[in-house]
This record gives structure tokens, C-alpha cells and sequence, in this order.
């Protein structure tokens, strides 16, 4: 029987492009939200490898990795991802002295080959102090290998306590082309790590390859579904990736002023673009649909016009600073404003900065892109951003409270951004409570107490006394600064946002960004925005400072974080206190009041974010817990 009617010629059309589809698919499932449950291998996943599916069992293939230092010079990448720094310079067009901008994207050309069956690219690392698969998977690599992998290559998937200079095998996520792919023109699939901004649709528009075509290459069909920051996707190209695909896009260009009357040449073009669907409309029916399944067809192979973006998770394991921002251009009226309405802030000029600093110099470096600088005597701490931190400025220089860092001033040249804070002498909180200081000094319980009352002292002044209310959405240890007296101030706003929800208490985002670990599961999971989510954050923050271990370490101890102290809150005897406490606080604490503080953790980790407690009454129960420290203190001092 003959396919002689127009709907058996149309249905014809609709299988033949359904199977021409599906002959680009790469059969390589996307490694999702699997990169940090590493009890588990995932052998189903890609979480230890693309698979060994290619018609080659080695290739020629490329790596995407973001410059952060110490990694932010050709050779440093070169030895971390054991490739040819000369390759590497050639296709960055930078000399092999070069330094990269952080968060620049860098392209790394390496050999990928079959090992079992799965494709990777090893290297070898060696471990620092309190490092363990996790950090080394997400935060040294920045997603580029997986916990799984790493312990598969190691034989030892249970490894948490890595040894200080042990050098351990890394594989590195790579892939070669499919049969099906090399039919197609595919040459190459280029690792590219997703960032905090990035899409499907973003990357595909990076490498002007078919958004469809991207998405079967990672085995993904809907382009609504969830991509993660540092995971890779496989992006096909037909020729290797350049250094001009690096570049971040520009910003979108303004509207177009409003009452603006249409031009003379839409108007043409729409009387064209008439008389052009009227002479379609007349062309034979067999004609329309050979055209027709031909562009379907084609539609495979040509760049789609797609615009939905995909909704946004990162794992940042650490989030250091933002690590992927837009750059603005010079804008004098912006800063004019500025001083107009923030009679606080000062509009530095770069000289200034430039003499605060030492010309920037890395003495001066303090960690990252922030350095200390000195102003009129006093020190200051000067951030250089790439992007629009127009709102973050807005909302910090109406803030005034002495636990949230104060913005002093702002300066703009060259395309980056100086923020001036006051200056935190004690630095980030992070670098007192994970890891054994070279000065041997530790925080003591009193002072942890402090601390703690001083972020939840801060969080409220956001939540119930900022109009509208405030939620952070990236409070962790590193966002923490502790000044000369050892007291707390919240930094880093750049996540920060209102909450505007109608009902006055939640609104919905699908933009979801933050630090793995301490989100909230009803944002993670449905975009839910509220003050609840600092309230968790929080309690993953406290869990931090009494355990001395970082969350990443205590999810892979633990399924959940209300397991790692249950067993404290169920032995009355105590004698899993020992076990569970920062051992630099040594036995010196008094047992009472760490269950009571373990009772407040439990309390911010409720799954329902209504059975959360508020800030303000956090701020009542540390001030409680502050007072009866100091008696106990005075009582030991006493007694001893």
C-alpha cells in the first residue's frame, strides 16, 4: 500500500526526522546531582566515566577549566590536567608565561582513551592537608572527575582521612565521537564545565551548535531539565573549539526607548514577508511537503533558536566568589547616582586604590581578587569584580549594622569594578574551624558561641528589620568574616535578594544558585525563596563549627546531617561527645550546652521550613547559651 495522501506523506516526514534524530545520539547520560552522593558508584550514570562507546578507543579532545588560583597560569594548568602547556597556550593565544584572569575560561587540549570500559584522561594529584575525594573532585577540579571515580581509580572508596603528600590517580571526564555522531560531521566532544549562569541554551549559543544536537549528546531530551554548575556536558563540534568561544557574551543590549514610532523598514519588511507567505500559500501540496521534510530534516544540523533556559543548581562546593559574571561598560551617570544617593559611600578614584595597594601587588593579595589595602592609615579590604554589582551596591550601602561588612567605597575602571569593605583582620571563618593553623591557635567554645550569636544577630537585622526583607542565600563559613576581636560580619551579597512573595513569606525562583550543602530542600527542590533557607544554612554553618569539619565531609559520613549528632543526642552518657567535637577544642566545653546548641542545629535542619525557628528566636537561645558559656567559663578559669 502507497503512501498516496497528503497526511500518509506528512506522517512519512514526521518518522523520518524522529529517526534522523535519533541518529545523533551519543548514548552518554548526564552525571546530574550523582557527582555528590559518593557512598554510591552510579555505574548506571556517568558518575565514573563517559562510557566506551566510540569508534576510536583514544582521541584528540579538549577540556574546559576556569582559572582560579593557584591554578591560574599556563603551566599550573598544564600539571594539574597533565597537559602540554605549550597546546595550551597555542589555543588560548597566550605566550606559556601567561596569567589568566580568574574565572577566565581556558581551553586544554588532551589525549582521551578507553581505560575498561570507560574513556578518560588521567593525571596525578597530591594531597593536601584535611583534602578527601569530594574537595579534590569539585573544588581542585571543579567537577572535571567525580568522588566515584577518583575512589574507583584508587581502590579505596571509602577513603576519608587522605594521607598529606600521598599522589593519587585522577581520571579526567572525556569522551570520543560515536558512529553515529562521526556521521553526522561531529569530530570532537568538548568537556565544558557548566558554570553558575550557564544554560543549555547559553552553551549551545557559546559554540553555535545545535541546542537538540547538545542535548542527545548528553542524553538529555528536554531542555527544561535541571543542569548543574561543575558538572561537565559533552558539547560536539565539527572542528576544535577557539579562544574566541571563551570569551563571556556581552551584556544584552538596552531596550529601545518606549514610544518609539515603528520605522519605515519593519514596515517594508513585513509587507515583504506577506507577499512571501502568499506565495507559499500557492505553491503545490507535494512541493510543500518535500520542503518540508527536508527542513525538518535539516532542522538537526542547524543552530536553534530556542530560548528556554534550563533551570540552574550549582554544587560549588565552595562557592568562592562569583565565579561567572557579565562584563558592564564604563557608566559615569551610574557612579554619579551613586554618590548622590549614598552619601556613605565614596567614589574612589584608581589611583587611589593603585597606591593603597602597591600597584595591586601579590603582597597585597589576600586571597582570590581581594587585597588589603591601606586608606588614610587604616586598613581596608579591596575586591575586584568582573560584572554588574550595581544591586549589590544599591542594597549594601543601606545596610548599617556592625555583623554585616560595611561598604566604604567603590571605584570603576577599565571594565572591572573595586569594592572597598572595611577590613576583617581575622579573615574568612572558614579559616579557623576545617583545618589545624600553622600559629596553633583555635577558637574556643565561648568564642564559636560569639560567633554564631553574632551571624544569627546579623541574619535577623536582614529578615525582620530591612524593607522588604532580605534572605542571604549563601550563608557559609567562607562568607563569614571575623574582625580583630574575633566578632562576626555576614559578607558576600552578591545572592542576596528580597524575598517578595505576596503572602509575605515565600516566593518562587527556578534560578537556583547557592553552595551544595547548605540549601534548603524546598528551594533545591521546587525554587521555594524564603528566610527559612539562612535558617538552614545556618544550621549547617553551626553543625560546621562544633564538628570542625566541612559539609562536604559530613554527608559522606552521613546520609543525612541530623545523623551525624543523633547519636549525641541519644547517648546519656556522652560518650560519643569525644567523637563528635572539634578536637581542637580538646574536652575543654561544657556537655550541657553543646546538646542544647545540637538541639537548635536540629531545630534550622527541619525538612518543613515552617517547623524552622524563626532568626529572632535563635538570636534568644544563643544569647542564652552566650551567658551560661561565660559563667561556665568564669567557673573553670576559676577552678583551674
Amino acid at each position: 500500500m502507497g503512501f498516496s495522501s497528503p497526511f500518509s506523506v506528512s506522517i512519512l516526514f514526521f518518522f523520518f526526522f524522529i529517526c534522523s534524530s535519533s541518529l545523533t545520539g551519543a548514548q552518554q547520560p548526564y552525571v546530574g546531582k550523582t557527582v555528590s552522593d559518593c557512598t554510591n558508584q552510579h555505574n548506571s550514570s556517568s558518575g565514573l566515566g563517559y562510557f566506551c562507546n566510540g569508534v576510536n578507543t583514544s582521541c584528540q579532545t579538549y577540556l574546559t577549566f576556569r582559572a582560579v588560583p593557584p591554578f591560574n597560569t599556563v603551566s599550573a594548568i598544564s600539571d594539574l590536567l597533565a597537559a602540554n602547556p605549550s597546546q595550551v597556550s597555542e589555543i588560548n593565544l597566550v605566550p606559556e608565561t601567561a596569567t589568566f584572569d580568574t574565572n577566565k575560561l581556558v581551553i586544554v587540549p588532551v589525549n582521551c582513551s578507553c581505560s575498561g570500559e570507560f574513556y578518560q584522561s588521567n593525571t596525578f594529584y597530591r594531597v593536601n592537608q584535611g583534602e578527601i575525594y569530594t574537595s579534590i573532585a569539585n573544588w581542585i577540579f571543579e567537577g572535571l572527575t567525580t568522588c566515584q571515580a577518583i575512589a574507583n581509580q584508587t581502590g579505596n572508596p571509602i577513603a576519608q582521612n587522605l594521607t598529606v603528600g600521598q599522589r593519587i590517580s585522577v581520571p579526567l571526564r572525556c569522551a570520543c565521537p560515536t558512529k553515529n555522531q562521526t556521521d553526522s560531521g561531529v569530530n570532537y566532544l568538548v568537556s565544558y564545565l557548566v558554570g553558575e549562569l550557564d544554560s543549555s541554551s547559553s552553551i549551545s549559543e557559546r559554540f553555535k551548535v545545535d541546542n537538540d544536537l547538545l542535548l542527545s549528546a548528553n542524553g538529555l531530551s528536554d531542555p527544561d531539565t535541571t543542569i548543574y554548575p561543575n558538572t561537565t556536558l559533552l558539547v560536539p563540534l565539527d572542528k576544535p573549539p577557539s579562544s574566541s568561544q571563551t570569551v563571556e557574551p556581552p551584556p544584552p543590549p538596552p531596550p529601545p526607548p518606549s514610544g518609539s514610532p515603528p520605522t519605515s523598514t519593519i514596515s517594508d519588511n513585513s509587507s515583504k514577508k506577506t507577499w512571501v507567505y502568499a506565495l507559499v500559500g500557492a505553491l503545490g501540496g507535494t512541493a510543500i511537503l518535500l520542503v518540508l521534510g527536508t527542513t525538518l530534516y535539516l532542522r538537526v544540523f542547524r543552530k536553534s533558536k530556542k530560548k528556554t533556559e534550563s533551570v540552574l543548581v550549582p554544587t560549588s562546593f565552595e562557592s568562592s566568589e562569583k565565579q561567572v559574571e557579565k562584563k558592564i561598560e564604563e557608566s559615569q551617570d551610574f557612579l554619579d547616582s551613586l554618590s548622590d544617593i549614598a552619601q556613605s559611600i565614596k567614589v574612589y578614584k584608581f589611583e587611589e586604590l593603585q597606591l593603597a595597594t602597591n600597584d595591586f601587588s601579590t603582597s597585597s593579595l589576600v586571597k582570590g581578587s581581594v587585597y588589603r589595602g591601606t586608606i588614610k592609615g587604616d586598613f581596608a579590604a579591596i575586591k575586584k569584580v568582573d560584572g554588574d554589582i550595581s544591586k549589590e551596591i544599591n542594597f549594601l550601602q543601606k545596610i548599617n549594622h556592625s555583623n554585616v561588612i560595611r561598604l566604604s567605597g567603590v571605584c570603576f575602571n577599565e571594565g572591572y569594578w573595586y569594592l572597598v569593605y572595611e577590613y576583617a583582620a581575622n579573615g574568612p571563618l572558614s579559616s579557623w574551624i576545617y583545618h589545624k593553623r600553622k600559629d596553633g591557635k583555635f577558637l574556643n567554645w565561648t568564642q564559636r558561641i560569639q560567633i554564631a550569636l553574632d551571624v544569627a544577630t546579623g541574619l535577623n537585622y536582614l529578615h525582620s528589620f530591612t524593607a522588604p526583607s532580605h534572605v542571604h542565600k549563601d550563608i557559609k563559613s567562607s562568607n563569614i568574616l571575623l574582625d580583630s576581636d574575633f566578632r562576626a560580619k555576614i559578607a558576600n551579597f552578591g545572592l542576596a535578594r528580597s524575598t517578595q512573595a505576596h503572602d509575605g513569606q515565600y516566593s518562587l525562583t527556578k534560578h537556583i544558585v547557592g553552595t551544595v550543602g547548605y540549601m534548603a530542600p524546598e528551594y533545591l527542590e521546587n525554587g521555594l525563596v524564603s528566610t527559612k533557607l539562612d535558617v538552614y544554612a545556618f544550621g549547617v554553618l553551626l553543625l560546621e563549627m562544633l564538628t570542625g569539619k566541612e559539609v562536604s565531609v559530613l554527608y559522606e559520613e552521613n546520609a543525612r546531617l541530623s545523623d551525624s549528632f543523633s547519636a549525641v543526642l541519644n547517648d546519656e552518657g556522652q560518650d560519643s561527645l569525644k567523637h563528635f567535637m572539634d578536637p581542637s577544642l580538646g574536652e575543654i566545653y561544657p556537655s550541657e550546652l553543646v546538646n542544647f546548641v545540637l538541639r537548635i542545629i536540629d531545630g534550622c535542619l527541619k525538612k518543613n521550613p515552617e517547623a524552622r525557628p524563626p532568626m529572632d528566636e535563635i538570636v534568644q537561645l544563643l544569647s542564652r547559651t552566650l551567658s551560661n558559656s561565660l559563667n561556665w567559663e568564669l567557673s573553670n578559669t576559676f577552678v583551674g
